[in-house]
């Protein structure tokens, strides 16, 4: 963890702030906004991009992927400015959590991946470029979202060791942790042989 320079309440304030911005379910908007089927209707029930893909519009898929990254970049960088280093990864953790179990859907989320690897960049870009890169190869190449997702998460705090980023060890560690709770179901049916691959059929 970083050295702890911002106030309590201030912490508080950035954490608040944070978790509000990762609750808004832009993968509902966007299905909504574009017509298409409420992605909690369908699929893993879920609220992110690889279920708003199963409604049949990339264009959708890939907008949500993109705000919801955007949502976790913003808050990182808002608590930057806001109060500092410390505060930037209390947001990074509270926009993850917010999107996770986001207020407005009765805590009934996604599973943060997205909002993840946009905070990941906001923490540290070289780092976040690094987890969007072990992300892409592993979805392009086996086409397994859940996959993509596990490795990317769990190969940051590695990662973070090697390039001397060692204070933000703890948090890369805790939230992948979490992404692999709300994976438990798919790393099951990886295990099973039984999970689904992406369908690139839809258009």
């Amino acid at each position: 963890m970083p050295e702890l320079s911002s106030s309590p309440i201030m912490l508080i304030v950035v954490a608040i702030l944070a978790y509000l911005a990762g609750s808004v379910p832009f993968g509902l908007i966007v299905a909504r906004l574009t017509g298409l089927p409420d992605p909690r209707t369908i699929g893993s029930g879920n609220i992110g991009a690889t279920n708003v893909l199963r409604t049949g519009s990339k264009p959708a898929a890939l907008a949500t992927v993109l705000l919801d990254g955007t949502k976790g970049l913003i808050a990182v960088v808002v608590g930057r400015v806001i109060a500092g280093e410390d505060a930037a990864q209390v947001a990074a953790l509270a926009a993850f959590l917010g999107h996770i179990f986001p207020i407005w859907l009765n805590f009934k989320g996604g599973k943060g991946v997205a909002t993840l690897l946009g905070a990941l960049v906001g923490l540290a870009p070289l780092l976040g470029l690094i987890a969007m890169g072990a992300w892409l190869f592993t979805f392009f190449v086996f086409r397994y979202s859940s996959l993509s997702a596990l490795l990317a998460a769990l190969v940051t705090p590695p990662v973070a060791f090697l390039i001397g980023m060692r204070e933000m060890i703890v948090l890369l560690l805790v939230m992948a942790l979490i992404l692999a709770w709300k994976h438990k179901a798919n790393i099951e049916r990886l295990r099973e042989g039984t999970e689904p691959l992406v369908d690139w059929s839809k258009k």
